[in-house]
């Protein structure tokens, strides 16, 4: 892989950590940095950031990558780019070549040549005719075998990312797509460029689709599993996004707290990443109490976590870990309220 050009994720998606790398750097074990780690997982990829960042500047020390979502949506966009990379250029090349020609759309507009083609491509994408490429006969098991009907909803997938309303992603209930049109001028619908690169970071990478335990009986003292799961959304505040239709609610967070004491006697390295309840309710300590046997510790993030732009700006996020960087683990770092 080129070390002049870095891939980044292909999908804009609600609590991405590229701001945070550096601080996410700096707190991957020193194992991990010394090629002691044989194998990376990580099992809630969402946007993928911090895998790209690590499969980049240490792959080359790392035997084995594993990554999963819940979404299945993220995971045949993977393996599209993983395996059929030009094919998926293609399509997102025919979708531009419609979309881009149309006028922009204007702010108030409610109507527009580009809104109707959003809402065609978003009516497609919502479809009940997925249903059958997304599940095996018994209407629930996820398909994991590839079908090239993959390449044209991995591209609808980009399409409606790079031209709806603030790059989000969001379904609701049903399980649908349900974000307005944006109002971007030139979005870089294609990306090429960052398509092959991605690809490239792919390879040889184990990616499957499900639940974050499907791994975790695998992982022994040889593995660093990093965890991203659906933020704990802060109370009052537009923080919380669906990114699928499945419940992360604060059960199934302490639920993760358990597993992650599990790891650590098994020896297994973890660094894990959420929101700080402390933004809004200093005296909320959900995570210092469900992760008090671990390091919990806090970084700047921008955030909107406020409909009022006036009222937006640095927020801080949560990092917990289970092992020494630069000899120390007991000391926590808290900012002061």
């Amino acid at each position: 892989m080129s070390k002049l050009a870095s891939p980044h994720p292909v999908l804009k998606w609600a609590g991405g950590k590229r701001q945070l790398l550096e601080d996410i750097d700096q707190e991957l074990p020193k194992e991990l940095k010394e090629g002691k780690i044989k194998r990376y997982y990580e099992p809630m990829v969402g946007g993928g950031a911090v895998f790209f960042h690590v499969k980049q500047k240490y792959g080359s020390l790392i035997e084995s990558f594993h990554i999963s979502d819940f979404n299945w949506d993220l995971f045949i966009l993977y393996r599209v780019i993983q395996s059929h990379v030009k094919k998926l250029i293609k399509e997102l090349e025919s979708l531009a070549s419609e979309y881009l020609p149309l006028p922009p759309t204007q702010q108030g507009e409610k109507e527009g040549e580009r809104i109707s083609m959003f809402e065609r491509i978003r009516n497609e994408y919502n479809s009940k005719k997925w249903a059958a490429v997304r599940y095996r006969k018994d209407g629930t098991t996820l398909r994991k075998r590839f079908s090239k009907e993959w390449i044209r909803r991995s591209a609808l997938t980009i399409f409606l990312n790079r031209t709806c309303f603030n790059g989000l992603y969001r379904v609701n209930s049903s399980g649908e797509f349900n974000v307005p049109h944006g109002r971007y001028d030139n979005p870089d619908i294609v990306n090429a460029s960052n398509l092959l690169l991605v690809h490239e970071a792919l390879k040889g990478v184990r990616i499957d689709v499900g639940s974050y335990e499907q791994f975790l009986d695998e992982m022994d003292s040889e593995s660093f599993v990093y965890f991203d799961p659906p933020y704990r959304p802060l109370p009052n505040t537009n923080s919380f996004k669906e990114y699928h239709k499945a419940k992360f609610g604060d059960e199934e967070q302490l639920k993760l707290a358990d597993q992650c004491k599990e790891l650590n006697d098994k020896g297994v390295k973890f660094l894990l990443s959420n929101s700080d309840p402390k933004n809004t309710d200093k005296d909320d300590n959900f995570f210092d109490d469900a992760y008090s046997d671990f390091v919990v510790f806090r970084v700047n993030a921008n955030r909107n976590i406020n409909s009022d732009g006036a009222k937006r700006g640095k927020i801080t996020e949560i990092l917990v870990r289970n092992y020494e960087v630069r000899g120390c683990f007991q000391k926590k770092l808290f900012n002061e309220y």
